[in-house]
């Protein structure tokens, strides 16, 4: 069984900052791409930031020089820092993550429960 578990959302300003963290735990033999989506009511989730195990990262052109992500092998943990903040950045924020379990080598992807960031102008 493998889960995502995510932390950090909030209520903040405009202007403000906020760092966001999912952790992967469970049977994982190896994780490839990690990312983070976000979704407002009576939208479609979108794509926000994603980095693979190796090169580059990749952003919505919305997020591109406020927010960075990164990721920590050793933890099976992926960051979101977001700043520069803006009320349509508010949104149900969820990780992604692209894993092959450790039991039967499968390949699936898997989606944290999402955390709430909202933004107050």
């Amino acid at each position: 069984q493998v889960q995502l578990v995510e932390s950090g959302g909030g209520l903040v300003q405009t202007g403000e900052s906020l760092t966001l963290s999912c952790a992967a735990s469970g049977s994982i033999f190896s994780i490839n791409a990690m990312g983070w989506y976000r979704q407002v009511p009576g939208k479609q989730r979108e794509l926000v930031a994603t980095v693979p195990s190796t090169g580059v990262t990749n952003y919505a052109d919305s997020v591109k020089g406020r927010f960075t992500i990164s990721r920590d092998n050793a933890k099976n943990t992926v960051y979101l820092q977001m700043s520069s903040l803006k009320p349509e950045d508010t949104a149900v924020y969820y990780c992604n993550a692209a894993i092959k379990t450790a039991i039967w080598r499968q390949a699936g992807t898997y989606w944290g429960q999402g955390t709430q960031v909202t933004v107050s102008s």
